[in-house]
């Protein structure tokens, strides 16, 4: 197979795990015969430093034209005036716009070994294996702004047609696994969320009739997240309440560095990265945590590639490679023995056999 996949390292740790996620890709095509070729462009922090433009008209071109996109991270101190124009988060939300990718996808594991890396007891951790559904391109996040010396406000909307495709894509995710699905919203107090409930009531009796649908309102998902994680399998919630839980699951795993994430659309490219920021506390230190982008690269195999084989590969390299004892900074109190990013990307690829 021939690819193009867009490579945007971004900003913080970004480069760092963009690396990384780069490296195993290429081992995949020396291992399987494809021809992976890669397009680096700025994106973020570094496309302002650079372009003065948070998402440059190259990026915008390079994505479009590639098959699939890894992003690093986005964001950092240097960037924070509130006050400021341009943002390094206005490029991230603007090319997930581009590339009309409105659904966010984000496996929930754990393996053994890093149970007690978690914050929660063992035998709350036990057979935990969901999928968060967010949606991604609509709601508070792409709402008007508008903000005077005395108040500010944020519009949140929805239409009923980005409800019903991102209901449609966790039904049909859901219908793989346990065809069990937990839709989240918050209508008792939101307007929004009384249209996204009564959309996703009336899609699946009519559409996924026999899957089993529960409907949580936001406060009630984040506890029974904590309380009894093990229950869920496919949930599905808007984009601000989807932001929130996913950050929240990530505890379950043990770090945030573990947890990848895969945004698609009805678009043929993809946009994959991990679900952690740019940790700039870390950033040029070598000890980020490579397996949440390693794990967004199986994604990109499965989703943009269609190469299930490959994908299921890095998978099981990420849990062996774990289960044999190697540890970053984030997982281990040990940190004389903790491996830095290079080594631990290293271990993985050892481990990425037929």
């Amino acid at each position: 197979m021939d690819a193009l996949i867009t490579l945007l390292p971004g900003d913080g740790i970004g480069p760092e795990v963009a690396q990384s996620g780069k490296n195993v890709l290429a081992r995949i095509g020396q291992q399987f015969g494809h021809n992976f070729t890669f397009s680096e462009q700025y994106i973020g922090g570094s496309a302002i430093d650079h372009c003065n433009d948070p998402l440059p008209s190259n990026t915008i071109s390079s994505c479009k034209e590639s098959d699939a996109v890894i992003l690093g991270a986005v964001g950092g101190p240097k960037w924070d005036n509130p006050n400021a124009k341009i943002r390094p988060e206005q490029g991230l939300l603007g090319l997930r716009a581009v590339l009309k990718v409105f659904a966010n996808i984000r496996p929930v594991q754990i393996i053994p070994s890093l149970s007690n890396a978690s914050p929660l007891k063992e035998e709350l951790l036990k057979d935990i294996d969901l999928l968060v559904i967010r949606e991604l391109t609509g709601g508070i996040y792409f709402g008007k702004k508008e903000r005077t010396k005395e108040s500010a406000s944020d519009l949140c909307i929805y239409q009923k047609y980005e409800i019903e495709r991102i209901i449609r894509i966790a039904a049909n995710l859901a219908k793989a696994r346990k065809n069990k699905l937990c839709s989240v919203d918050k209508a008792n107090v939101l307007e929004t969320s009384r249209l996204w409930r009564d959309v996703t009531t009336n899609l699946l009796a009519n559409e996924f009739p026999n899957t089993n649908v529960e409907h949580l309102l936001v406060d009630a998902a984040a506890m029974y997240l904590i309380s009894r994680p093990a229950d869920f399998d496919v949930i599905v919630t808007e984009n601000m309440f989807g932001d929130i839980l996913t950050d929240e699951a990530s505890m379950l795993a043990g770090s945030m560095g573990m947890l990848p994430s895969a945004s698609i659309g009805d678009e043929k490219v993809g946009l994959y990265e991990p679900i952690h920021g740019s940790a700039p506390d870390i950033a040029g230190k070598g000890i980020a945590n490579p397996c949440g982008m390693i794990g967004s690269i199986a994604l990109l195999l499965r989703h943009s590639l269609n190469l299930e084989e490959e994908a299921k590969l890095v998978e099981d390299a990420i849990y062996n490679t774990i289960e044999n004892g190697a540890r970053t900074a984030d997982l281990t109190k040990e940190q004389n023995k903790a491996l830095s990013t290079v080594e631990m990307t290293q271990k993985i690829i050892d481990n990425l056999e037929f």
